[in-house]
């Protein structure tokens, strides 16, 4: 049975600070992930679900639980193997490629479940330890999506920021310590009305945007046209809208190999601390995910030099929920107006 098409990420309408958030999460996922807020309805997962289809494919090992790159991470499959079988595995198996997954974190989800474990009815039939992979060895080098992350467990979205930030999961368990590589796109979505993240959570999101629905009439219009345009003939609707996909996944994989080359004059750093200073952003990290994010909206942008324009755009997405606030306050939206409110003393 052939896979019905999913709907173009390129066809999505509004949600542009969304949608620039995703997009350079999946060429930097050194970013740390981005946390979206907003009301339901408003695309949130259709986006994420659209922008894994367009990436290019990856090779694996056939039946790889860990999703390991065949030549780039070749030495860590055969530590793995040799810690599991007890020796370095000869033969290889077969190199496939496959899409991009979106792999989803239910909210039940518990810390073994995430981390992984040890097989216990392995360990007691053979009498032999065995690793148990958990829902980040299924996430590297994919897409980590994580629906309603507010109402996860606090010590359970630790492990997860932990993983996206390092790029590395262990796993200790029954004196057995194990190490694999979990690099992956992060992405979180949470409903304000249901309750906030503690702040030291919120700050260990990269990047966060704040979305609602559309409030014009025009563009509510074409969402319509458009959805009933997918439904009555999917495969058409994904057809025409097939070059600005081909387009923006040959942009999305020139990015990356750019953003290594990606330079910054030492002044634009100057700005950077200064804009954290202003708002009043506490540590350090704001300053460094800024950097980060502005290169990589250079690098986005087909560019190999930083500009002050990154820097504003990067700082509407990775300071409003790094700012010092008081109880009940909403997250801000704004980090110019926050600027000007802290230059006036108010």
């Amino acid at each position: 049975m052939k896979n019905r098409p999913i709907y173009p990420f390129t066809a999505i309408v509004g949600q542009e600070k969304m949608k620039l958030a995703l997009m350079l999460n999946v060429v930097n996922p050194g970013l740390s992930g981005v946390l979206i807020r907003g009301e339901k309805g408003t695309a949130k997962s259709t986006a994420v679900r659209a922008l894994a289809d367009i990436l290019p494919e990856i090779s694996v090992f056939a039946d790889d639980p860990y999703q390991l790159d065949p030549v780039e991470e070749l030495e860590s499959y055969h530590a793995i193997c040799k810690l599991i079988a007890g020796t370095r595995r000869e033969i290889l198996p077969e190199v496939v490629t496959r899409k991009v997954r979106v792999v989803e974190l239910p909210v039940g989800a518990t810390e073994d479940r995430v981390v992984g474990t040890l097989d216990l009815e392995h360990a007691l039939k053979a009498g032999e330890k065995r690793i148990e992979p958990g829902i980040l060895a299924q996430a590297h080098r994919n897409i980590l999506y994580v629906d309603e992350v507010n109402l996860l467990d606090d010590h359970v979205v630790d492990v997860l920021l932990d993983s996206a930030a390092m790029g590395v999961n262990t796993i200790e368990r029954e004196g057995v310590s194990f190490s694999h590589p979990a690099r992956f796109t992060l992405v979180g979505t949470m409903n304000p009305e249901e309750g906030e993240l503690r702040p030291q959570l919120l700050d260990r999101f990269g990047l966060c945007v704040n979305i609602e629905g559309i409030q014009t009439a025009e563009e509510r219009v074409a969402i319509m046209e458009r959805r009933a345009a997918f439904d009555l003939d999917p495969e058409g609707f994904a057809q025409r809208w097939r070059e600005e996909s081909r387009a923006l996944a040959d942009q999305l994989l020139t990015a990356r190999s750019l953003y290594p080359k990606v330079e910054i004059q030492r002044e634009l750093l100057f700005e950077i601390a200064t804009t954290c200073l202003e708002v009043g952003v506490d540590g350090h990290r704001g300053d460094i995910i800024m950097l980060k994010t502005a290169k990589t909206l250079a690098a986005l942008d087909g560019r190999d030099t930083v500009t002050s324009t990154d820097i504003s755009t990067s700082a509407e997405l990775v300071l409003p929920h790094r700012v010092r606030r008081q109880p009940l306050m909403e997250i801000a939206d704004n980090v110019q107006a926050l600027r000007e409110r802290a230059l006036s003393g108010k």
